[in-house]
């Protein structure tokens, strides 16, 4: 077929296909489990020919050698979603972060408000048609990938095939280089007596036949855990995890009652474990689409019975959100939280829900606080905010007054801390 002979003579190492970055280059790469680690190191080695090459892209999983010290010089992260790999740098001065929610990153570039010089994106081996998939990653690539003057194609033999907006033709590559890495994955972190308790709370808000939008860490594990017995569920959601594939395969998740996209699992990325990218490989359940689509809160709304449930770092006593930040100390981002909790809010139905533990840093500190810590971001307004969990229970703030609100709360805090609690509403409130 003619894409093949394309496909050979752009094909190349991945020295060469990185040799056309250039100093003050802006340049995408793509992240989560399709982080390309090879043409990663690839730009490292070539740090002492490059200055000032802006390296834009969302979360990034695994070692990261643009981001070490002493690399800054030469690469400068344009980090739109702060994680384990870029936090350090972000927070010593040495990279920067963009806040913007999920669904309006794939515009950045698409009406070339951040240009771009390049794109390199990891995807799957071409079909019979000579189309790759974006494989685990979706979110801004195909932006990134149709508005760069270069695109180098990462094609990793172990990047599984995935069904959706997620194609590009190896005639749009200007570099193809071969690899076969491992996709990184998503350790579970043990989930503990009070993330249960969260879990059970969440699941008796999940009616059966509601749609889920759940993410990464111990609440969403645990709330899969407490769906034991739902029926119909279904999934339009960012991600796409263990938790959820466990509940497809128990009968739990079918999306048979879904007024959107009945019968598939609608997502921008996958990130897990291994028999979790196996499992989504060519697998036609599974639908990724890019972010722009996935978490239009127009688009999220058209599903009946949505329930989301996001995490939060700290709220105050009036029902703010902070997500994304400890104090000024930038710890992640935007992400689609609040695209999911205004969509879900319009949904028929819809339960928008901030699932939290009570405490942090080994119960020493309440994440129920009476002013939110200098410096700290609202991800999620007060007004926006419908329910709150955590393993105390459940408070629906929609329609509450300030005083309302706070004494909801405190009761959801820690007991130890709700005295204190009690004392900075009286004060504050006149409670």
């Amino acid at each position: 077929m003619p894409w093949r002979s394309e496909y050979k003579r752009k094909l190349t190492t991945p020295t060469d296909a990185v040799s056309v970055i250039k100093s003050g280059d802006r340049i995408y790469l793509s992240g989560n489990a399709a982080t390309p680690i090879s043409l990663l190191q690839a730009l490292a080695d070539r740090k002492n020919e490059l200055a000032d090459v802006k390296v834009h892209h969302v979360l990034f999983v695994g070692r990261d050698p643009l981001s070490l010290r002493g690399m800054e010089k030469h690469f400068r992260h344009v980090s739109l979603f702060v994680g384990p790999a870029d936090r350090e740098a972000v927070n010593e001065g040495r990279a920067v972060y963009t806040p913007i929610f999920l669904s309006e990153i794939p515009r950045l570039y698409r009406e070339g408000i951040l240009p771009l010089d390049a794109a390199i994106l990891s995807v799957s081996p071409p079909d019979i048609h000579g189309f790759c998939s974006l494989g685990v990653e979706v979110i801004a690539n195909k932006a990134a990938a149709e508005a760069a003057r270069t695109l180098i194609l990462e094609v990793n033999d172990q990047m599984p095939r995935t069904h959706g907006d997620t194609f590009i033709h190896v005639s749009q590559a200007h570099k193809i280089v071969e690899v076969s890495d491992p996709l990184p994955v998503l350790e579970d972190e043990p989930v503990g007596e009070e993330d249960l308790r969260i879990g059970r709370h969440i699941a008796e808000l999940v009616e059966d036949g509601s749609t889920l939008q759940m993410g990464i860490g111990k609440i969403p594990n645990a709330v899969w855990m407490a769906l034991e017995g739902k029926r119909d569920l279904g999934v339009h959601s960012e991600m796409i995890s263990d938790g959820m594939m466990n509940a497809i395969e128990k009968n739990i998740v079918t999306g048979a009652r879904k007024t959107l996209h009945a019968r598939k699992v609608i997502g921008t990325f996958i990130l897990g474990s291994r028999a979790l990218y196996e499992y989504a490989n060519d697998n036609p359940f599974f639908e990724l689409h890019p972010a722009d689509y996935t978490n239009d809160p127009f688009v999220i709304a058209r599903n009946d019975k949505m329930v989301a449930v996001n995490s939060a770092l700290q709220i105050d006593l009036t029902g703010q959100v902070c997500s994304d930040s400890i104090g000024t100390r930038i710890y992640s981002g935007f992400g689609g939280q609040l695209d999911f909790v205004r969509g879900t809010s319009r949904s028929k139905g819809g339960k928008p829900i901030i699932a939290i533990p009570a405490t942090a840093a080994g119960g020493k500190l309440s994440r129920i606080v009476p002013l939110l810590n200098p410096g700290a971001g609202v991800v999620t307004t007060r007004a926006d905010v419908h329910y709150v969990v955590t393993e105390y229970g459940v408070a629906r703030l929609f329609g509450a007054s300030l005083q309302r609100r706070a004494e909801m709360l405190i009761q959801l805090a820690h007991p130890a801390f709700r005295d204190e609690l009690g004392r900075a509403a009286k004060e504050r409130f006149k409670i």
